[in-house]
């Protein structure tokens, strides 16, 4: 069966691509829907470096250009555009965020699209630890700094990092503590090497929960993918705060979302819809 992904770049998608994978989907497309200026609404990783890491998993990148309050119909757009061309079923690296899924089940069945949840109902600890044991090597590129100390963002996401995780903070990240981006992988033809961009934050306002989100942002370096050792884990000083960039406004889906959908968004991704956010 011919499939796509709903691709963040991140350590849980590139899980459920691989259990995907080896359930025996044909899984080839990998969709993510991007800011106008390109970068990812989830990560905020810059193109260049998606398209990479997407060719080096031997897939084919679909990015999609969200327009300011767009994010529901471009979703819809793009899924029934995958169905036009012959793909059968969209996998998603959900965990166990119900009203997500309630929200994404439909909208695939409204296109002709199966939906598939290779980690649903699994642990979060032991995706956090499957994570690890498979050699999926990731980056912490957004940190929830109202959550997780700010000296964890940049970090690669490691058993020993998963180890210091302040007690009540998910090792998967599914509550919106941070966000990761992979680096290497199984099945990936070479792995990326990146440079750090400074950090900078992102103020979220009420209706939202106010908190600000520390992100380090990485480029694709000009060597290209083949990356070297990841960087050692930082020191983690008490009320530790590394510089910071100018702030950023940054969208996430929740448009066309409940309001109860629109929460665990918030909850799992540290982000507001398009209308909820400075």
């Amino acid at each position: 069966m011919r499939a796509a992904i709903s691709w963040s770049a991140g350590k849980d998608a590139c899980l459920a691509l691989l259990l995907a994978r080896a359930a025996g989907l044909q899984v080839d497309r990998f969709v993510t829907l991007c800011e106008p200026d390109g970068s990812s609404k989830s990560h905020a990783l810059p193109p260049a470096l998606i398209a990479a890491q997407v060719a080096a998993l031997g897939g084919t990148w679909q990015p999609v250009l969200v327009p300011p309050d767009g994010y529901a119909v471009a979703f819809d757009t793009t899924l029934a555009g995958l169905c036009d061309e012959g793909v059968e079923a969209m996998v998603f690296g959900d965990i166990d965020l119900q009203a997500h899924r309630d929200w994404l089940e439909p909208a695939c069945a409204r296109a002709g699209l199966r939906a598939v949840f290779p980690l649903w109902g699994r642990t979060r600890s032991g995706i956090a630890a499957e994570v690890l044991a498979r050699g999926i090597r990731a980056r912490i590129v957004c940190v929830d700094l109202s959550l997780l100390d700010a000296a964890f963002c940049g970090a690669a996401y490691d058993a020993d990092l998963v180890a210091r995780l302040p007690p009540g903070v998910c090792p998967a990240g599914e509550d919106g503590e941070f966000h990761t981006v992979v680096l290497q992988a199984p099945g990936m033809a070479q792995a990326l090497r990146v440079v750090d961009q400074p950090q900078r934050r992102v103020q979220l306002l009420p209706p939202w929960r106010p908190t600000t989100l520390l992100f380090q942002p990485l480029m694709l370096s000009e060597g290209g993918p083949s990356a070297g050792p990841l960087p050692s884990r930082p020191a983690i000083p008490s009320g530790a705060e590394p510089g910071l960039g100018q702030s950023s406004g940054l969208a996430m889906p929740g448009e066309g979302l409940g309001h109860e959908a629109q929460r665990g968004l918030q909850g799992r991704l540290g982000y507001p819809p398009d209308e909820g956010h400075q």
